[in-house]
């Protein structure tokens, strides 16, 4: 037993506030940590499965089956997947204010199965497709009925609803088993998100590969009806594992926090504010230890804000009267939006993977011997690259690092998110070339107008698909452990939402792109840079654009990261890990090997 804050901490139970699943205190020892994180993994390995299996491949899906063309299918496929990571903020709010991470996720869960089964249903019975057509062009197909349409749209979006409550809280209960107030576990929380990324998608890869060749070449019906099963086995995993968890209790709604904040502010807008930040509204330290919150100090950023915790009279009404806690909680979540912004422009290159490098894929000679590989098998390259970058980052990048940062993460999860955009810029530009000797050797072999097949290897994409893996490696991983890492503690679950939101954002601004791009450059009797017949496209120059876009998103990322102010730690446990590090340094410049 240690005094801590004028209270007593067992240290045998978490001290992060965290509790079991009847909302009693929890043992360390009998909780959470690797043990408990088995179930969440080995849940979201097979989860992504399901998701990618079904995303990976949609796009051919709609072109070869619902008979859709180049724009209207790539559209369509991000609109959707747009959907599919906007929903978590949603589910974020109803986990951090009022049901938990852990009832949101299991009822999410429920609604996500239900949209699987029936968008099974609507691949499988011939009634719920239009007829079979072997049109080039496939447009000149029979369209899809209202009701074939709404069943399979009814079942996408039925699955887009279920993951909005569960992606925004599978990642935030893993992380949840780790005590910040605890180095040894705060030490496994810095590496979770690395081996996070590295063990789902092992899922991914098993979707890019094995059930996007079924897809292609067994049948849509048992495409689909594995990953189902896989997600009712994931779900069955998961809750197996309820007695290992630790669970963090609703602190209200995160929503109405903010907004009593700026509008206190606002109602105060002529006070002025004090310059010593200690006569600003805030209770007392044990106020916060009997509720098991954490208290903020004062920051100096958004000091417009600081108006809301300034006492003025008697009125102590929470819309006009705030803590400096919840100023400065409002704070950290309106600081991650500059950054949130940045992240918007590589979110819609990524979503030009299962869309527009798939539809180059498909007029490529996809042959090895007699094995015709599938285009959307390419994405995983992606999965492959990134589990290889994230090894090497966790156990060498990170170690090589330390000796000169003396930072327990190596380099900081902004510059590790910058290099991910630096490599973001250099895939449009290979893409770009690319494409251009692609369209090259398509005219020299005359097949532009007929659209038939290039006479080159599908493999000449592989660089745009394996530096996408890599670039995820730094930015995806870094971009939701910065927004889990830097969001307020009763406000994880939003948090993690923005990592979410940004790639919904992307794949919306893919999608208004693509349209207007098109419709732009078919002005004024030009053919345009992207049309059904990709070999009478200009796709190069399409990629080009977005290297353009790469770089000033670059420019405007420098900028904002130099005005960012990292959130205090509400422990002393990364100091704890910094001093050890600054000490084993010391020790092995004293004592170096022989």
């Amino acid at each position: 037993m240690t005094m801590e804050e004028g209270t007593v901490v067992n240290q045998d139970y978490t001290q992060d506030g965290t509790v079991n699943i009847k909302g009693k205190p929890i043992l360390r020892s009998k909780s959470g940590g690797w043990k408990a994180c088995s179930f969440v993994v080995v849940y979201e390995v097979f989860e992504r499965m399901a998701y990618y299996g079904i995303s990976s491949n949609l796009v051919v899906y709609l072109t070869k089956k619902l008979h859709q063309g180049t724009v209207s299918s790539s559209n369509n496929v991000t609109n959707w997947v747009g959907t599919i990571w906007m929903t978590p903020i949603l589910g974020a709010y109803v986990a951090d204010a009022f049901l938990g991470r852990y009832w949101t996720f299991t009822i999410a869960s429920t609604i996500y199965l239900s949209g699987m089964s029936l968008l099974t249903l609507a691949v499988s019975l011939p009634s719920l497709k239009p007829p079979a057509c072997f049109e080039k062009d496939v447009t000149k197909c029979a369209k899809a009925s209202t009701l074939q349409l709404a069943v399979f749209y009814g079942a996408l979006y039925t699955l887009a609803v279920g993951t909005g409550g569960t992606k925004p809280n599978i990642s935030t209960i893993g992380a949840d088993q780790f005590d910040d107030f605890h180095p040894k576990e705060k030490l496994h929380k810095l590496s979770f998100f690395n081996w996070w990324m590295f063990s789902i998608f092992f899922g991914t890869l098993f979707a890019n590969s094995v059930l996007v060749y079924i897809q292609d070449n067994v049948g849509w019906t048992l495409g689909y009806a594995l990953p189902t099963l896989g997600l009712l086995v994931s779900i069955m995993i998961f809750l197996a594992g309820t007695p290992f968890y630790r669970h963090k209790v609703p602190a209200g709604s995160t929503f109405t926090r903010m907004a009593r904040v700026i509008v206190a502010a606002l109602r105060k807008w002529e006070v002025p504010v004090p310059s010593n930040s200690k006569e600003l509204y805030e209770l007392d330290k044990e106020d916060y230890a009997k509720k098991v919150n954490y208290r903020i100090d004062h920051t100096p950023t958004l000091r417009f804000l600081d108006k809301a915790c300034v006492k003025t009279d008697s009125n102590t009404s929470p819309w006009m009267l705030c803590t400096v806690t919840q100023v400065e909680e409002t704070k950290q979540m309106l600081r991650m939006i500059p950054i949130l912004v940045a992240t918007f422009v590589p979110s819609t290159m990524m979503a030009q993977i299962n869309t527009l490098f798939v539809k180059q894929g498909t007029t490529l000679d996809r042959h090895i011997g007699s094995f015709k590989i599938p285009p959307a098998s390419l994405a995983a390259f992606v999965t492959v690259s990134l589990l290889v970058c994230v090894v090497l980052y966790d156990r060498f990048f990170v170690k090589i690092m330390q000796r000169f940062t003396k930072n327990p993460r190596g380099i900081t999860l902004l510059q590790r998110m910058g290099i991910g955009l630096v490599i973001h810029t250099l895939i449009m530009i290979i893409a770009s070339g690319t494409e251009s000797y692609r369209l090259k050797v398509a005219r020299e072999h005359g097949v532009v107008e007929s659209g038939a097949q290039v006479p080159l290897s599908i493999f000449i994409l592989l660089p745009q698909f394996i530096l996408m893996g890599t670039a995820d490696a730094f930015l995806e991983v870094a971009k939701i452990e910065f927004f889990y890492d830097q969001a307020p503690e009763h406000m994880k679950s939003i948090g993690t939402s923005y990592s979410t939101t940004t790639l919904g954002i992307g794949n919306f601004i893919s999608s208004f792109l693509l349209s207007t791009v098109s419709h732009v450059t078919q002005r004024n009797g030009h053919k345009g840079w992207i049309l059904n017949n990709l070999n009478e496209s200009h796709l190069d120059y399409y990629y080009a654009f977005f290297a353009v876009l790469n770089f000033l998103n670059l420019i405007f990322f420098a900028f904002v990261t130099r005005f960012y102010v990292y959130r205090v730690e509400v422990s002393d446990s990364i100091d704890v890990l910094a001093k050890e590090l600054k000490e084993k340094t010391v020790s092995n410049v004293v004592n170096p090997r022989d």
